[in-house]
């Protein structure tokens, strides 16, 4: 096995963990069709009958034979699992009973359950809002599934279909969980048959067939999404030959898919090659791959080269290729092992300008021959150069070797001066040394330059070092003369030794270079993430991502978090003041809306001297990232790239993680506020009931006794009637503590709305002297379910409302209705109506408007209410009427009534 057929330890150690995974959850096959009626029921219930006549135990969950005598009588001889009856809106429907399988099948293996139809949506009440998840459950407890699904209901698909065939599915099923299934059976029929199949009543009967084939089964429709289901199936058959390959460790390309790879040059017509490639894979319908070898050589171009280079990637990214920045010694083996990996079978590249024949002479072959070499079973495509093409920036027309070497001069003279050095320094030691050990110094300086400069000046140290040695060492001294031929050999050998040396220490130096700078970027990582771990503020979160990407990039990092408004917080003005080119908050704030990254290097103003990325977490952006790095290479390279957005979602998560924090801490202040506050409610309300009742009973008295003048019936009066008023406030203290600490349970019991409605009138009888009420309550409205003492109380507090800021003579209305699934009952008055903005803010607890200094009352009525109806699953609010005045309403569930049963006659004797 060679080093690049061997296999990866991480890959392998996770292969054996699905593998222990998969081994504790059961089998998922989905029988995959483009509609109803193309059989795939029928070819479930035909593998699970061949299954159980071989031991297994089956049983069918859930399957529709939608009147189908064929697939009917498959199921027969089957055990069927009777089906769990949930009543919803007066009607009893079958639904899989879940806990029947699992009680069944827990200890059954092998074990196998058949749920027809994936994507259903199970009726409200049941432990999953969907089928898929049932089934799921099923998998996780080691049971097998068999299960069918149409192509319209994967979410993926679903607006596309629609746009199809104008039917938008609502019941549709995630894509990662049908990619999740063990194995996917496509059932396909052809569209003609399938319309035959329709027009003889195997698939729908009746009118249903009829409105079936004027709708969505015409052949069109039909057809299209055959094509789609079959274009899906292939995508998954692809990622299963790509996981047996990485499985099997297997490098042979197979030409499953015309998949291409696009090779990146450093010449000018790189986006010629790139923009063909895309127009490829767009033909094709395939997928396609970008990728750039930055060779040692590539490294040392000058900046603007560089800088093109990665615009160009930048390019392929943005026309949908998966990119990469491979750095690697050589280019051909680089593109041979990634086309290997991914399984590409075309490998498309720029057309080499014509080189001389020394040049191939010395050079040796290029990159197409080596390529046609390498990998003879991978197509080779040549893009011919665009007739527009320019040199790329720091390019010259041409580039000549003796250019590129006069560019490079220093490390080439370094390289002469250090062979001239070694010649010197072994000049007078040959007196005590052998020539054998002289060759060794020479070597040695030949790693130096190797180690030093690379491969280039240390390929022109071996001929010099040669070429030394045989004019300053070796007889007759001082000349290129020889006069014992065994030194040619020693020469030869010499030569060989210095240039493999050299070529594998540059190699080595440019692994270590490249780990070092991989190192480099996991570090940060590891720092920017355990400093944010202990972070227990934002202030803290943002000095410590400041400070860890301002010394990654060297250059001015800013984290722009929201505040309590959602507004971008700026540095403060002494930090942008020593900002030479403060961030543009509009740039900022564009990219925190849409999600993108802005500024530098981007499609968004890309002129922008900052480079701007949003700072995603789970819950929502929590700001942006703000970066001035040195380098372009920062940003646009793809692995930086991918760096960035991996510290932008580690400091996302951890603003997110603080503002949580925060929350639970005002949430831990509130309830710790809101427990004492009931405490001393309750305490204060206990307390002063006993003397009121006391003044209240003296009040009474003075007013029964006959001698009392009428002054003095008046002022007893007037204290019975403020006694009741400080009850009243006591009372609505007492229940409020009482309905938030949850001692209060309701006695619900089905009670007709119009005798609550009574009952709150009587009530409020002497409250309601001189203002008229009127009611409007239909006597075909079904019972409720309630407390009819607490709603009777609701009532209560909404009339009194009406009473208190109406004036005398103002009418009161009370209507109820139905609504959908809800009963609505609702009090209006023609009052002064409500303070705008403060519908919702009046529903809190001792909340009083600025108008309300001269009404009685402390603002715990509306509290009350709310708890009330929250406590029965119910709404209220309150809106301006559309004649003026306040209009309160009140949304009860209507829920089921239990039926009255028959009574039948008695038979006669």
């Amino acid at each position: 096995m060679t080093e690049d057929d061997r296999p990866d330890p991480d890959a392998l150690l996770e292969q054996l963990r699905k593998a222990e995974f998969k081994s504790r959850r059961g089998r998922l096959r989905i029988y995959f069709g483009s509609s109803a009626g193309v059989g795939k029921t029928y070819a479930m219930l035909q593998a699970a009958r061949q299954l159980q006549a071989g031991g297994v135990k089956v049983l069918v969950g859930v399957v529709e034979t939608h009147g189908r005598s064929e697939t009917a009588a498959l199921a027969e001889g089957l055990e069927v699992l009777p089906a769990r009856q949930v009543e919803y809106r007066g009607r009893r429907l079958p639904e899989f009973d879940l806990d029947a399988a699992l009680e069944q099948l827990r200890d059954r293996s092998p074990a196998l359950v058949l749920v027809d139809e994936l994507a259903h949506s199970n009726v409200a009440g049941s432990r999953h809002p969907k089928r898929w998840q049932d089934v799921e459950e099923l998998l996780a407890n080691g049971i097998d599934v068999y299960t069918t699904l149409n192509v319209q209901h994967l979410e993926s698909l679903n607006d596309v279909v629609g746009g199809i065939t104008g039917v938008r599915v609502q019941e549709t099923l995630p894509d990662t969980f049908f990619d999740r299934a063990d194995e996917v059976v496509m059932v396909d029929t052809p569209a003609d048959e399938l319309i035959a199949r329709l027009q003889a009543g195997k698939v729908y009967a009746g009118p249903q067939a009829e409105r079936a084939a004027r709708n969505f089964f015409r052949k069109g429709n039909l057809m299209a999404l055959r094509e789609l289901a079959l274009r899906r199936t292939a995508d998954r058959v692809e990622d299963d030959v790509q996981a047996w390959r990485s499985n099997q460790s297997i490098r042979q390309v197979w030409k499953t898919e015309a998949a291409v790879l696009c090779a990146i040059g450093p010449t000018a017509g790189a986006e010629h090659v790139v923009r063909s490639a895309a127009r490829l894979a767009q033909q094709l319908n395939v997928s396609w791959h970008a990728v750039y070898v930055e060779t040692p050589h590539l490294r040392r171009m000058p900046d603007a080269r560089r800088e093109h280079i990665l615009r160009v990637v930048r390019l392929a990214h943005d026309l949908g290729a998966a990119t990469s920045v491979l750095q690697e010694q050589d280019v051909a083996p680089a593109l041979i092992r990634h086309a290997r990996e991914n399984n590409l079978s075309q490998i498309l590249l720029g057309r080499a300008p014509p080189r001389p024949a020394w040049r191939r002479w010395a050079a040796g072959p290029g990159l197409h021959d080596t390529l046609s070499a390498g990998a003879p079973d991978v197509d080779l495509i040549e893009v011919g150069q665009a007739q527009a093409a320019r040199p790329a920036p720091g390019e010259t027309a041409g580039h000549p070797a003796w250019e590129r070497l006069a560019a490079q001069w220093q490390r080439y003279l370094g390289a002469a001066l250090v062979c001239a050095a070694t010649t010197a320094v072994s000049w007078p030691l040959q007196a005590w040394f052998d020539l054998s050990n002289i060759v060794m110094l020479f070597l040695l300086a030949v790693v130096g330059v190797a180690l030093r400069w690379g491969r280039g000046p240390s390929v022109l140290a071996s001929f010099l070092s040669v070429g030394f040695f045989d004019f300053f060492f070796v007889a007759p001294q001082l000349s290129f003369a020889i006069t014992d031929a065994q030194y040619l050999l020693t020469f030869a050998v010499m030569l060989a030794v210095g240039l493999i040396t050299g070529q594998l220490t540059a190699h080595l130096r440019y692994q270590v270079t490249v780990s070092a700078e991989r190192e480099a970027r996991a570090r940060a990582l590891f720092e920017l993430t355990r400093e944010l771990a202990g972070a227990l503020q934002t202030d803290q979160v943002v000095q410590s991502a400041q400070a860890n990407l301002s010394r990654e990039l060297h250059g001015p990092a800013l984290v722009l978090a929201l505040d309590a408004d959602d507004q971008l917080q700026m540095p403060a003005p002494a930090a942008q003041a020593a900002l030479q080119d403060p961030p543009d908050l509009g740039t900022a704030r564009w990219a925190l809306d849409h999600g993108q990254a802005a500024g530098l290097a981007t499609d968004t103003l890309p002129g922008s001297a900052w480079f701007y990325l949003p700072l995603q977490a789970p819950m929502r952006a929590r700001g942006v990232l703000a970066l001035r790095p040195r380098e372009l290479a920062s940003v646009m390279q793809p692995e930086r790239r991918a760096q960035l957005d991996i510290c932008a979602s580690i400091i996302g998560q951890a603003l997110e993680r603080v503002h949580y924090v925060e929350v639970a801490q005002d949430a831990l202040v509130h309830i710790e506020s809101e427990r004492l506050r009931n405490s001393l409610l309750s305490t204060l309300s206990h307390d002063l009931r006993t003397p009121l009742a006391v003044v209240y009973g003296l009040a009474d008295t003075l007013a029964a006794l006959p001698t009392l003048p009428p002054a003095g019936r008046e002022l007893a009066a007037a204290l019975q009637q403020q006694s009741q008023r400080i009850n009243a406030m006591v009372t609505n203290l007492l229940d409020m503590a009482r309905l938030q600490s949850g001692a209060v349970q309701l006695r619900l019991q089905w009670q007709p709305i119009e005798e609550v409605i009574g009952s709150a009138l009587q009530a409020m009888q002497s409250v309601l002297a001189g203002h008229p009420v009127s009611v409007d309550a239909p006597p075909t409205l079904p019972l409720v379910h309630l407390d009819a003492a607490l709603m009777e109380r609701v009532l209560c507090n909404l009339l009194e409302n009406a009473v208190k800021y109406t004036p005398p003579g103002s009418a009161t209305h009370i209507r109820a209705a139905l609504q959908g699934d809800e009963l609505w009952l609702s009090v209006s008055d023609n009052g002064p109506g409500l303070p705008a903005g403060r519908e919702e803010a009046l529903f809190e607890k001792f909340a009083r408007a600025r108008s309300e200094s001269t009404t009685s009352g402390v603002g715990l009525g509306l509290a009350i209410c709310r708890a009330i109806m929250q406590a029965h699953h119910g709404r209220i609010w309150a809106e301006r009427g559309s004649a003026g005045g306040a209009v309160f309403t009140l949304a009860l569930p209507r829920g089921n009534p239990p039926a009255v049963p028959d009574i039948e006659p008695e038979e006669p004797a």
